[in-house]
């Protein structure tokens, strides 16, 4: 749909993001170092040790004993930080550069690391619950990222964002417009995919988390909907 580039938002309250730079830098290095960039006999492994199984997550099924690494619950946050090829990776990592940085200046460096993890879990949880039998593991930070998402569209909607739309036009545009139709997509998706590969219901679950985690979580001050704008 499109590539966000650049937001023009600067920070106000945190001095640089570091922690939202330290959760690209997690997803690059799992998977460079854990998946071995995607393309190893391992990354598939890792997939379903760190995935996250509906089945194994709400105990119907139990994981080969080889590929039991962490607690089963613990696939609820982990599977976030799995990718399955590189523009799996590029993509939520963009995403996650341009409009994560302003969440964690509005919740601060501890909240918005919670805040990206509920988000994660919500994601998770939603996929899981809609079919608790499922051996099919979920990855990606998805999620995660559109938890951020939510947050940065009640946050700042009328921002200007550089995106790259249809993957080669460059537009910008109000976050209302850009973000708020991307959310629609999801739902648009989600109510005509059959047998899609991309967990629809995740980013559902990660943007009602979102949402709903920013209202409480935001520093004493932070108004919505960029109130504080002329």
């Amino acid at each position: 749909m499109f590539l966000p580039l650049h937001d023009h938002n600067r920070l106000k309250h945190v001095p640089r993001p570091y922690v939202n730079l330290s959760l690209i830098a997690a997803n690059v290095l799992v998977f460079l170092l854990v998946q071995g960039g995607g393309i190893t006999e391992g990354a598939s492994a890792s997939v379903y040790s760190y995935g996250l199984v509906p089945a194994v997550f709400f105990d119907l099924r139990d994981l080969a004993p080889h590929l039991q690494v962490l607690p089963e619950w613990s696939g609820i946050v982990t599977y976030a930080f799995l990718h399955g090829d590189f523009m799996h990776l590029l993509g939520n990592m963009l995403f996650l550069w341009v409009f994560g940085d302003n969440v964690e200046d509005a919740v601060g460096h501890i909240g918005y690391f919670v805040f990206y993890l509920l988000c994660a879990a919500a994601g998770g949880f939603a996929y899981a619950a809609l079919d608790p039998g499922s051996e099919i593991p979920l990855i990606g930070a998805s999620g995660a990222v559109s938890g951020v998402v939510a947050a940065y569209l009640m946050l700042h909607p009328r921002v200007r964002i550089w995106v790259l739309a249809f993957g080669r036009v460059p537009l910008r545009l109000r976050a209302i417009w850009i973000l708020g139709a991307w959310v629609i997509y999801q739902f648009v998706q989600i109510a005509t995919s059959i047998d899609s590969q991309v967990a629809w219901i995740a980013h559902i679950g990660g943007l009602a988390a979102g949402a709903i985690l920013i209202l409480f979580m935001r520093r004493r001050g932070v108004v919505l909907f960029d109130r504080d704008l002329a």
